[in-house]
């Protein structure tokens, strides 16, 4: 009786036995996983096309690396971040928003100014080409 209680518990007659199977189950296991992670990331290189990407443009793969180091390292929410950003956003403004801004009132005080009769051409006004050279008079 005494051995049917013992293989209820889990337990077997050969402990030796049941530890090299468990060992060799692992160990399968193990490589079956090492087997299948080596054929995804094979899969992933060869869709990214991640060494001809690294021939064609190093210096941008070198970038991109450290791009997204600095994200996973946990870089993203920091000081050092928020002063690139700022300072992204201060040029983006300076080269995209304020020459549009100029634009749009050169506008309006063309349309303003040729409502009041003032008489003179937006292309003086602007300094565009045909103001130095004399042209459209």
């Amino acid at each position: 009786m005494e051995t049917h209680e013992n293989m209820a518990n889990g337990r077997s007659e050969d402990p030796a036995k049941t530890i090299g199977e468990r060992v060799g189950r692992v160990s399968d296991t193990a490589q079956e996983a090492w087997d299948r992670t080596r054929d995804a990331m094979s899969d992933i290189k060869r869709a990214a096309d991640i060494d001809g990407r690294v021939e064609r443009n190093p210096y941008g793969t070198v970038a991109a690396a450290l791009g997204i180091g600095f994200v996973l390292g946990g870089g993203l929410f920091t000081p050092l971040t928020a002063r690139i950003v700022g300072l992204g956003i201060r040029i983006g403004v300076r080269l995209a928003l304020l020459p549009m801004l100029k634009d749009q009132i050169s506008e309006l005080a063309d349309t303003v100014g040729g409502d009041m009769g003032m008489g003179t051409s937006s292309k003086r006004r602007r300094g565009g080409k045909a103001a130095k050279t004399g042209e459209g008079s």
